[in-house]
């Protein structure tokens, strides 16, 4: 592999999706530098400080109201996404929001999932436990699992499942028994709609003894949650996460993942990662295909007409993947679920939309070579190492066309995955 399809293979991989001036600049500084460069970025993120998160004022229980809060905080996050510089920062946020999946339509509150957009980006790099920690206190998260009717006298299992199956451990490393005395140590959490908050009840907590995987003491939510970090299967489970969702969908190396499970941090375990051996081809999700086009054809949602914000939103509806709405606590599939049929419509007509609305400095890269050099031309401004043939012959007709060309490049199977 060439220089530079090594640091446009890693910056696909570590961010949305990189532009043609980027991967030049790290061609330039080498390959070692630039993961430097991408997980010690210098300096503040001026992308981030030009989308500053949205003042939504107090909770509101009008649905209209609700609903208008929801779209404001996911439309301002697609705009982030595109924005920020600190790339590695802002895809590890996505990351864990597909980890510790809350839909907003359940929680209903556009406050409450903000709130956690932004305690899921404050930990996204560092230590796991912080992260862990936070989440067991997070108002949406507590209501799309059904913490707040879990009570003493009535315990719930919802979050202390799913604690230990999707967000810990995996299947097989816990028991029924665990599930229900992981249940009794949540006990006792509830949400103020109002100020957003979420808060313990002593009356309503069980401060029993309870034996969780073979342990014995009065576990609370925070004790449960140490016990739960201590075990040799967190570690590998987070690891083997972060591979699925970007590196391969193969399994982890043994090597590779003994490696990673020592790391003091996610952002020390991506890394370790990314410049492991063992990748393989993976399809993009559609929020890392959109926001990927988006950086490249130079567009920002925020400056768009609300009616075109609102044509993004409703081409990620159709592609089957919008913020704040997973379709289950399992979260999004990964892999060849993305590829069916109504899915490639919903790419290409989403991509005509795009190449419709690139800027004229977007067009002029490609127009400023003879036609029959502008699907390379192409290649570089979407940072596709090369099409294949079959590809070829599709774009070749419309080289004179410098949107349809834009439009066939981002529909391409090539642009689809990374």
């Amino acid at each position: 592999m060439a220089d530079r399809e090594k640091v446009a293979h890693l910056l696909r991989r570590a961010t949305f999706g990189p532009t043609a001036e980027e991967v030049d600049a790290a061609e330039s500084r080498g390959l070692a530098a630039t993961i430097d460069a991408l997980f010690e970025p210098a300096g503040t993120d001026s992308g981030a400080a030009r989308t500053p998160p949205p003042k939504l004022g107090p909770v509101v229980n009008e649905k209209s109201d609700r609903a208008e809060q929801i779209r404001t905080v996911g439309s301002w996050w697609l705009d982030r996404m595109v924005q920020a510089d600190h790339q590695v920062h802002e895809k590890l946020t996505f990351f864990w929001h597909g980890h510790w999946a809350t839909s907003a339509d359940k929680v209903k509150s556009g406050p409450l999932m903000l709130a956690q957009q932004q305690t899921l980006f404050r930990t996204a790099l560092g230590d796991f436990a912080t992260q862990v920690h936070s989440m067991l206190r997070d108002p949406a998260l507590i209501i799309w699992l059904d913490g707040q009717k879990n009570t003493n006298k009535a315990p719930n299992e919802n979050l202390a499942r799913e604690l230990m199956e999707l967000f810990t451990l995996g299947v097989g490393h816990y028991t029924e028994q665990d599930v229900r005395e992981g249940a009794r140590a949540l006990t006792g959490w509830v949400v103020d709609q109002k100020s957003g908050t979420a808060s313990l009840n002593p009356k309503r907590h069980d401060d029993r003894p309870k034996t969780i995987l073979g342990q014995t003491g009065t576990y609370d939510a925070d004790a449960f949650a140490d016990l739960l970090l201590a075990q040799p299967a967190c570690p590998d489970f987070v690891a083997k996460r972060l591979w699925l969702r970007y590196c391969s969908d193969a399994d982890i190396p043994a090597a590779t993942l003994s490696r990673a499970r020592t790391q003091p941090t996610t952002a020390a375990v991506l890394r370790q990662l990314l410049t492991s051996e063992g990748h393989a081809e993976l399809v993009k999700q559609p929020v890392e295909w959109l926001v990927g086009a988006l950086r490249q054809l130079q567009i920002r949602p925020g400056d768009l007409p609300e009616a075109q914000r609102k044509q993004l939103g409703n081409g990620l509806t159709q592609l089957g993947q919008v913020p704040l709405r997973p379709p289950s606590v399992g979260g999004w599939p990964a892999g060849a679920a993305w590829l069916t049929t109504s899915a490639t419509q919903a790419r290409l007509k989403l991509a005509q939309s795009l190449a419709a609305r690139a800027p004229q400095p977007v067009l002029d890269r490609l127009t400023a070579s003879p036609p029959p050099q502008r699907p390379a031309a192409l290649a570089r401004l979407l940072v596709v190492d090369k099409f294949t043939d079959r590809t070829l012959a599709a774009l070749t007709p419309a080289a004179n066309d410098a949107r349809q060309l834009l439009t066939l490049g981002l529909a391409s199977p090539e642009y689809a995955i990374n």
